[in-house]
């Protein structure tokens, strides 16, 4: 693999190294896409003004519930990543330990919460999805504050699924199903087949053991995710879930100004603006389209983070403009774990860090707090 200089370069060196099948479910979203396509589109149309002569170095410390991280950036929740890399979620765990950054554990890992959380000496926080009953919930939030985990994210957009097409045309649904032509692709990837699928990790939902048993097969855990998902999920259910988190929680999937003031209502610490990378309701608009008039709408201390479309360190800035505390990246250092494994990831954090460290030199700021001085617009193509 050649040195990627951006991250566009780690998505074509991903692309080359994996299945289709797994390329795509990587990289794909919702229906037609447009909202996948807008979360990217509508940072292009953000505008910053440079400033010269505003020297010095620049510090990217975020403070944040109590504790310190080195850059204003985590990774994100997301599941099946050992489809990527063998042991991928480890991977991400020691490449966000190494540049200072917290890394969210997803309930649908394919590690453990438990072992990620032996393993890794930096910040994580657990990302939990509330299927099933109220049982579910609570089993994995015992586990997680047994563990350390230090915030607690609730995923309250995907209480349905999304028709994500070329998930369905693949026939993929938590799961490859084997067929001449997923065998042929197999085939054709060598590396990927014969550390992946033929390796010793095989990937599996491993948080999801303790409720349909060791010996469950690839097909009877896809289907219990898909069983359990909870579309009756409301407030009432947040705020039990509230009373039971002992640290900082966090609402990600909020879109518009009502919810995030339900949110607060409800007792949490935060949230998260998401529309799940573009992978739930196709037509939903950017996420930095609606950062500005949700953080209007709230107190002007409560921490609201962003995710989606982020691919340059300017993307960070753009969203810390806008008010954003911090970001979650998504697909970035995935890209990164899929070209390259744990070296990948380190990279694509790389990458932000120094584009971010060059814009903030660009607009005159000279730290995360005086993001918010810089003077930005959108013009719309």
């Amino acid at each position: 693999m050649t040195t990627a200089i951006n991250i566009e370069d780690l998505r074509e060196q991903a692309r080359r190294r994996l299945p289709r099948v797994v390329f795509d479910y990587l990289d794909g979203g919702a229906e037609a896409e447009v909202t996948l396509r807008r979360n990217r589109s509508s940072f292009t149309d953000i505008v910053l003004t440079p400033r010269i002569l505003k020297g010095g170095s620049v510090d990217l410390t975020l403070e944040l519930f109590g504790e310190t991280y080195s850059k204003p950036f985590f990774i994100g929740p997301t599941g099946l990543n050992g489809l990527y890399w063998p042991q991928g979620d480890l991977h991400l765990a020691a490449a966000a330990e190494r540049s200072g950054v917290g890394f969210t554990v997803s309930t649908a890992s394919n590690t453990t919460l438990e072992e990620i959380a032996g393993k890794s000496k930096g910040p994580l926080w657990f990302q939990l999805y509330p299927w099933g009953q109220g049982a579910f919930a609570e089993a994995l939030i015992d586990r997680a504050q047994a563990s350390g985990y230090s915030a607690l994210v609730l995923t309250v957009d995907s209480l349905v699924g999304g028709k994500r097409e070329r998930d369905l045309r693949h026939g993929f649904a938590h799961e490859i199903r084997i067929g001449p032509r997923t065998v042929l692709d197999g085939l054709l990837h060598p590396a990927w087949l014969s550390s992946v699928w033929l390796g010793p990790h095989r990937p599996r939902l491993e948080n999801l053991l303790d409720f349909v048993g060791n010996s469950a097969s690839d097909s009877e855990l896809a289907e219990f995710t898909r069983s359990q998902r909870n579309p009756e999920f409301s407030w009432d259910d947040v705020r039990r879930i509230r009373e039971k988190w002992k640290g900082p929680l966090l609402i990600k999937g909020i879109m518009c100004p009502e919810d995030a003031i339900d949110a607060q209502r409800a007792g949490v610490d935060g949230v998260i603006v998401s529309n799940h990378g573009g992978r739930q309701l196709d037509g939903a608009p950017a996420t930095i389209d609606v950062l500005a008039d949700i953080i209007a709408a709230l107190d002007r201390k409560f921490p609201v983070l962003l995710d989606g479309g982020i691919r340059r360190g300017s993307d960070i800035v753009k969203a810390l403009t806008l008010g954003a505390k911090g970001v979650l990246l998504g697909r970035a250092p995935l890209y990164g774990l899929a070209a390259q494994g744990e070296a990948g990831v380190s990279r694509a954090l790389s990458i932000l860090e120094d584009e971010m460290t060059r814009t903030m030199t660009f607009v005159g700021a000279r730290s995360v707090s005086a993001v918010s001085g810089v003077n930005v617009e959108t013009r719309r193509s």
